[in-house]
């Protein structure tokens, strides 16, 4: 067992922990951090999704990282496109050497008489055990479970005959060539590989049991293209980033004051898209847009595989599986060589680890969130956790900035510990992720922190409005507890309006 101190300790080496460190090296230079990473690469999501098609859901202008522009005209980019560019971010910043890998997180205690944290590690291949220690942890792992994905108990399913794979554990080697494959799901991953097997599949049936709301958006975008032609590297990537926030955050704003509206908007599309070929009841959602998360189609192929015949679509719910496929609730029965149930998450927080205090368990559900940064009551932990109705990544770059000015403060400060306190009663009923409706959030409800009723214990899922709160307002705020005081520093210079809105189109 060999143990090793860090002022940082990061935890996961996806898109956030790499964030986190590159920010490290720009902000914090002086600051001693490792990142803690179960797998044997980096990447995080993009390592782990293997599936046919896989790509990002978000346009990669506003999914890229503040300081290092995504290069090319590509807006949804596949998967070994974007674990490409996480790892050569490493490499800039030099932070690969940071890694420890194959490092699986076991526990985490906070002691306030050593004023530092303590976790154990398990190398998974050899069983040996590392033990870290620590002055500030941020967790950067996501919000789902690497082991396994969701997937319901289907009646009868151990009598069919075919495969049934999830696609969070693809096989390399799957051979779906003329094959009838039926997807059960309608999200994210559903509407990527529906198109992508029909290339090959004899035929493919995406099974729903309730539509959602699609935007078909183009894979390459011209005008970020003739910006980069013109212009440098960095103020083509600013433009286009500006403009990629603003139109998805005027698509979000208007979608919640005037839903009615921004429903017949999205519908209209649709049918403009499905030419009359397909039954609009199969894409007409019985609820507002952005109440679950919007989807997008990539050049419109979905729509195109339909209308072509290669793949169908069934609004229905199962009955149960048979030996040749799926009978549905209507008595139709779909055959199927190869069944994917493209049925969602499993939400897990800091990878499933258990933190204590002083060997007390924190119990998430309990516990408000800090600006969505920090836990209440948890003493110098941070938590980068994106956003779910714009880019994931515009919540890595502004949270990991916020730490780094919150070790700086510290450091000059003479500042060891730091901790949330809510002394208001602010716990509300609201999960961090907000107020949508999507299976895969309500059967978190039980492990997630919750999000206050108001000030900066209630999360917005506004961009705009987290740029200013943790770009620019005071860090001590009253609201943190520094070395076991409360202090609020409100005589911060002013910094007007156009500052911050500037900041958050454009890059600090």
């Amino acid at each position: 067992m060999s143990s090793q101190h860090f002022d940082v300790l990061i935890i996961g080496a996806g898109v956030s922990g790499i964030g986190m460190a590159c920010h490290l090296t720009r902000e914090c230079p002086g600051k001693r951090f490792a990142i803690l990473e179960r797998r044997q690469s980096l990447g995080g999501t993009w390592d782990l999704f293997r599936y046919p098609g896989i790509r990002s859901d978000s346009d990669m202008f506003t999914f890229g990282y503040s300081f290092r522009p995504w290069t090319g005209g590509k807006i949804l980019a596949d998967g070994a496109s974007i674990k490409n560019y996480v790892q050569e971010t490493a490499r800039e910043y030099d932070v690969e050497r940071h890694i420890r890998f194959g490092h699986a997180v076991r526990t985490a205690n906070w002691s306030s008489e050593d004023r530092q944290w303590t976790i154990t590690a398990e190398n998974e291949q050899t069983g040996e055990t590392h033990t870290f220690t620590a002055s500030f942890m941020v967790g950067c792992t996501g919000y789902y479970n690497y082991d396994k994905g969701y997937k319901p108990d289907f009646p009868g399913e151990s009598e069919f005959k075919g495969q049934i794979v999830h696609p969070q554990h693809w096989p390399e080697n799957l051979d779906y060539a003329g094959k009838k494959v039926v997807v059960i799901g309608s999200g994210a991953t559903a509407i990527t590989l529906v198109p992508t097997l029909a290339e090959t599949a004899g035929h493919v049936t995406m099974l729903q049991r309730s539509p959602t709301y699609l935007m078909p958006l183009p894979s390459t975008d011209k005008v970020a293209m003739g910006l980069q032609k013109l212009l440098p590297e960095k103020l083509a990537y600013k433009l286009t980033r500006a403009r990629n926030i603003s139109v998805a955050r005027l698509l979000y704003q208007r979608s919640r004051k005037s839903p009615k509206a921004m429903r017949r908007l999205f519908l209209s599309i649709i049918r403009r898209q499905l030419d009359g070929k397909v039954d609009m009841r199969h894409f007409t959602p019985d609820y507002n847009p952005w109440d679950q998360r919007l989807c997008v189609v990539k050049d419109g192929d979905l729509f195109d595989s339909l209308k072509a015949g290669k793949a169908s679509i069934a609004t229905d719910r199962i009955d149960r599986f048979t030996p040749e496929g799926i009978r549905l609730a209507s008595g139709e029965t779909l055959e199927a060589d190869i069944i994917i149930p493209a049925t969602g998450l499993d939400i897990q927080m800091l990878g499933g680890i258990q933190p204590t205090v002083n060997g007390q368990p924190i119990v998430m559900r309990d516990k408000v969130i800090y600006k969505n940064v920090m836990v209440e009551g948890v003493p110098n932990a941070g938590m980068i956790f994106g956003y779910t109705n714009i880019s994931w990544t515009l919540k890595v770059d502004i949270t990991a900035e916020y730490l780094c000015r919150l070790f700086n403060l510290m450091d000059k400060r003479g500042y060891h510990t730091v901790v949330a306190r809510d002394t208001e009663n602010s716990l509300g009923e609201d999960t961090i992720l907000g107020s949508l409706s999507s299976g895969y959030v309500r059967r978190a409800d039980d492990r997630l922190p919750r999000q206050g009723t108001h000030g900066p214990w209630k999360s917005n899922q506004n961009y705009l409005e987290d740029v200013k709160t943790l770009r620019f307002e005071p860090i001590e705020d009253g609201y943190l507890e520094f070395d076991g005081k409360r202090i609020h520093q409100s005589n911060a210079p002013a910094r007007g309006l156009f500052r911050p809105l500037r900041s958050a189109l454009f890059g600090s």
